[in-house]
C-alpha cells in the first residue's frame, strides 16, 4: 500500500466536496475543479475527511494510488488557498505588462511576445520585472508557467532569462584569453 495514498484528506469548513463513482468535484471560494477516477480508485467521504483507496490490490492500482491522492488534495488545497508562482525576469530592457486578458513580454527580440491568458488564472506584474501567477488548478498554473518561461530559459553565461522566484543559475566561465 502506498504510503502518501493512505494518508486521509482533511476537508477544510469552506470547501465542498461530491464525490461520486468515478467523479470528484471541489467547490471553494476560489473556483470549482472537477477530476475523473480511474475505475481502480475508490473514494469515501466520512465526517470532514475523504480516504482514497484501491478496489482491488494490482500493480497498475498500488501506482495510481499515492497520484490520485496527491490530486484530489491539490484540488482542494487550489479551491481554499490558491497556489502561486513568482516568475523573475533577468536581462536588460526585459519588461511585462497586462493588457487585458493578454500577457505582453519584451524578451530582447524584435518584437514583443503576446501571450493570452487561460481563464482561471490571474497574473500580476510587479514592478516590470516580477510576474505573480495565480491558479486553484496547479497543473494548469505550473503549465502556464513553463510556458512563459519557454520563451526565454535562463542561459549560463550572463544568468539572463526567466527564472522562478529563488532559482540559481549555475554560471560556465566564458571565454578564456590566449595563453
Amino acid at each position: 500500500m502506498s504510503r502518501i495514498g493512505k494518508l486521509p484528506i482533511e476537508i477544510p469548513t469552506t470547501v465542498d466536496v461530491n464525490v461520486t463513482n468515478d467523479n470528484v468535484v471541489v467547490k471553494g471560494k476560489f473556483g470549482t475543479l472537477e477530476r475523473t477516477l480511474p475505475e481502480l480508485i475508490q473514494v469515501e467521504q466520512t465526517d470532514g475527511r475523504l480516504i482514497v483507496g484501491l478496489r482491488n490490490q494490482t500493480r497498475d492500482s498500488k501506482a495510481l494510488h499515492g497520484l490520485y491522492r496527491t490530486l484530489i488534495n491539490n484540488m482542494i488545497v487550489g479551491v481554499s488557498e490558491q497556489f502561486l508562482i513568482t516568475l523573475e525576469l533577468k536581462g536588460v530592457g526585459y519588461r511585462a505588462n497586462v493588457q487585458a486578458k493578454s500577457l505582453v513580454l519584451n524578451l530582447g527580440y524584435s518584437h514583443p511576445v503576446n501571450i493570452d491568458i487561460p481563464d482561471g488564472i490571474q497574473v500580476e506584474v510587479v514592478q516590470n520585472t516580477t510576474l505573480n501567477i495565480k491558479a486553484c488548478d496547479k497543473e494548469q498554473l505550473g503549465l502556464f508557467a513553463a510556458k512563459i518561461r519557454s520563451w526565454r530559459s535562463p542561459e549560463p553565461y550572463k544568468g539572463k532569462g526567466i527564472l522562478y522566484k529563488g532559482e540559481k543559475v549555475l554560471r560556465k566561465a566564458g571565454k578564456s584569453g590566449k595563453k
